[in-house]
């Protein structure tokens, strides 16, 4: 995997710090955006799960453990649906973490202009529910998730969680 960039960049609009909010102004120690690229192939599903948990770790991003748990399933779900269904027409693939002060995002982007949907659960089917399991997940945690078309006519599949997720007491 191979890391690109670092340091701060596009926040969600309620992501940085407003004067008089109580906070001190500028970034946070572990704030930024961080941007990954690898190939579509199996092997890139547990490099980029290890890659956002060691970059996590490595910031001091003040995650608990269930929103770290959380992010690392939506990462490997995402990165093997960009393997499985993106590869053919986009080898490459990019995961990016951007880290605010009360939230943390993770998208993986590729070329395949096709922008999926989060599927009904069907049980009698034993694939073909990671987009639902990442919107359930996010959901459960207060967060939120999105596919966009990029400018370069692929996609992103991003989802953000708070740092302080609802289900924790």
């Amino acid at each position: 995997m191979e890391s690109q960039g670092g340091g701060s960049g596009p926040r969600p609009d309620s992501g940085g710090n407003v004067p008089g909010d109580g906070r001190p102004a500028g970034p946070l120690p572990y704030e930024g955006v961080w941007r990954f690229t690898a190939a579509a192939v199996d092997a890139s599903v547990p490099q980029a799960r290890h890659a956002v948990r060691d970059l996590l770790g490595r910031q001091g991003v003040p995650a608990s453990d269930d929103t770290v748990q959380a992010l690392l399933l939506i990462v490997s779900e995402l990165v093997t649906n960009a393997v499985r269904h993106a590869a053919l027409l986009s080898p490459m693939l990019a995961v990016e973490v951007a880290v605010g002060p009360e939230w943390v995002r993770v998208a993986v982007e590729d070329s395949h202009p096709y922008r999926p949907s989060a599927l009904e659960a069907d049980h009698g089917q034993t694939g073909g529910r990671g987009l639902l399991l990442v919107r359930e997940i996010t959901k459960e945690a207060g967060g939120a998730c999105h596919v966009e078309h990029t400018a370069s006519g692929g996609k992103v599949i991003w989802a953000a969680l708070p740092l302080k997720p609802v289900w924790a007491g």
